[in-house]
């Protein structure tokens, strides 16, 4: 495991990955799945793009674009008094003005991930009956910065599945975002940028059969990533 964990920075992309406290699970009902993301796309939809993840029992994984500070601006807005808002024609709704004091209003990155973390931590905790913390602290995040490590990182996502032999095929693992990538239905993932970044959706396909579930060891958690 890494030992220093970096700041959240804006513009940039990250491995995001968290896993249950002493090893517990997080996710105990199967409803936990779809109340997981959920609450993800509330709380990190916002403040990131999301382009891959992946649910697994006692931890998970997620390859997300921290957006550029110029483009929250609806976030500034809503945290401004209302008289000041952009659609009351103070603040430029184009972003071009300048921002710079209303730019302090806006929390920091890793502020929306404690957010999510502590709404899906409480939820959980009421469900069953159980107390403390649900996740391991801080949350685990590295900078991806070069669309090979990107790509890697996605098929790894992917692939961690079967890499801990819950199914023989991680095409049979519900709980990621291989399947809505390659299919037409209505998402929240950035489909058409990562399959961009592969090349095709063949391409995509053809990539994760051909690669054997990939090691991350040194990158990410190393006892139960």
């Amino acid at each position: 495991m890494p030992t220093d964990i970096p700041s959240l920075t804006y513009g940039t992309f990250f491995h995001i990955y968290n896993r249950g406290n002493n090893g517990e699970n997080i996710f105990i009902q199967e409803r936990n799945y779809a109340y997981f993301m959920e609450l993800w796309w509330k709380h990190i939809s916002p403040i990131a793009e999301t382009w891959a993840y992946g649910l697994l029992r006692n931890h998970f994984h997620a390859a997300v674009w921290i957006k550029n500070k110029e483009d929250l601006t609806g976030l500034i807005n809503d945290s401004v008094n209302p008289d000041l808002r952009a659609d009351k024609g103070v603040i430029p709704s184009d972003s071009h003005g300048d921002l710079s004091g209303l730019k302090k209003k806006l929390k920091e990155p890793s502020q929306y991930f404690s957010n999510f973390f502590n709404a899906y931590s409480r939820s959980v905790n009421i469900a069953v009956q159980r107390t403390g913390a649900l996740f391991e602290r801080p949350f685990n995040r590295i900078p991806v910065d070069t669309e090979s490590y990107l790509m890697r990182l996605i098929v790894y996502i992917h692939q961690n599945p079967q890499k801990h032999q819950f199914v023989t095929d991680f095409r049979d693992w519900n709980y990621s975002s291989y399947h809505d990538l390659v299919s037409n239905n209505p998402t929240r993932l950035q489909r058409e940028k990562v399959l961009q970044l592969f090349g095709s959706c063949a391409d995509f396909i053809r990539i994760h059969q051909e690669i054997q579930p990939l090691d991350l060891t040194g990158f990410i958690i190393e006892s139960d990533d």
